[in-house]
């Protein structure tokens, strides 16, 4: 049974309800499988399995902090070892999330939609119910395949700190 949280987030004012427990640093990164354009099923956590893996969970890719967020760790991609992977993961249909990342140039982050059965959103504890999206957050993956960098973001509209989250990945490489 999915755990529900009603005390933990709000937008605006008003606390919503999240679905799933989080989780933390040293545990193993739970699987999920997600969708890609032509809503083929990808498992990112074993396609990339052995590689450290940043993923980044986003509300929609159409709006300015998303687009802001994912564009830059595009850019931070570009310089790093291929050796680590960025993943940005919205509730976004995959036709939606293709044409955004060919509008905007986004080629090196692999970009996932949770559309389907949300089921990253449950298995991280970030599913917004009221709106079937994500809450902001950053997760880094092992080459073990444990998470050593959790960070929910307290607002929809906070940017992560992205130096802090490259610096934490290139250390996770070992």
């Amino acid at each position: 049974m999915t755990t529900v949280r009603n005390d933990v987030f709000k937008l605006g004012d008003n606390f919503v309800t999240l679905l799933g427990d989080e989780v933390k640093v040293g545990d193993f990164a739970p699987e999920f499988t997600s969708v890609i354009a032509g809503w083929a099923k990808v498992n990112p956590l074993q396609d990339d399995k052995g590689k450290v893996i940043i993923l980044s969970a986003v509300p929609s890719l159409d709006t300015d902090t998303c687009d802001r967020e994912t564009r830059r760790f595009n850019e931070e991609a570009s310089k790093l070892s291929d050796d680590i992977v960025i993943y940005t993961v919205s509730c976004d249909f995959p036709m939606a999330q293709k044409r955004w990342c060919g509008a905007a140039g986004v080629e090196r982050v692999k970009v996932v939609s949770d559309v389907l059965d949300a089921e990253f959103g449950i298995k991280y504890g970030i599913l917004i119910k009221e709106r079937r999206y994500l809450r902001r957050s950053v997760f880094i993956v092992n080459r073990e395949g444990k998470l050593t960098y959790v960070n929910y973001l307290p607002a929809l509209g906070d940017e992560p700190n992205y130096d802090e989250v490259i610096a934490e990945a290139k250390k996770a490489l070992g």
